[in-house]
């Protein structure tokens, strides 16, 4: 039984401190680079992580390792957080910092969007924000989570032509609307 099983097994169990820590502790690293990739906004980052890992623990009961892997199960999760905050209030556009000039996006195997200017980033994120849930999960796991097309439909429990028809036209509509928002 893996070291992860028992982890899990022991906080379901009795809500072990000890086990819950060294749970998030392994993913902690892992689930804030996936936050900061689409806020880039270190605070933020840090506030929206650990309220993932809050209802982490709070649904762990619900968590079915038959189901899938614990893994899969935290993206899941921060993956819904993030669409309920882009989608919250309190989210208005921070001015980006400097820091994402030239990052480069592997968006998928034949496309590949790279961040040349900071606004590419909030604008590839206020066109997600407005995609339906199902499509900016699919998207979010994709481009943030390096996730595969096979992999997410397991994860969103959708078929594989499904989550390949949401992402490719997500997609399109991205390049679309970059392509209007570079010649204006």
């Amino acid at each position: 039984m893996k070291q992860e099983q028992r982890w899990i097994k022991k906080i379901k169990k009795n809500g072990s401190h000890e086990a819950a820590n060294e749970l998030i502790s392994k993913y902690y690293r892992e689930m804030y680079a996936f936050v900061y990739k689409q806020t880039i906004d270190s605070d933020l980052s840090l506030d929206l992580t650990q309220e993932i890992f809050i209802s982490v623990l709070k649904s762990i009961g619900q968590f079915d390792e038959k189901k899938a892997s614990f893994r899969t199960w935290l993206y899941k999760i921060a993956s819904n957080r993030l669409v309920d905050y882009f989608r919250s209030k309190n989210y208005q556009y921070r001015k980006l910092t400097d820091s994402i000039e030239g990052l480069d996006f592997e968006g998928s195997e034949d496309m590949t969007i790279s961040f040349e200017y900071k606004e590419d980033v909030e604008q590839i994120t206020s066109i997600i924000n407005e995609l339906e849930t199902s499509s900016q999960q699919i998207v979010r796991l994709r481009l943030f989570g390096e996730y595969t097309l096979q992999e997410i439909a397991e994860m969103v429990q959708a078929p594989l032509s499904t989550v390949k028809t949401r992402y490719y036209a997500a997609i399109k509509l991205i390049k679309k609307e970059m392509q209007v928002h570079h010649h204006e």
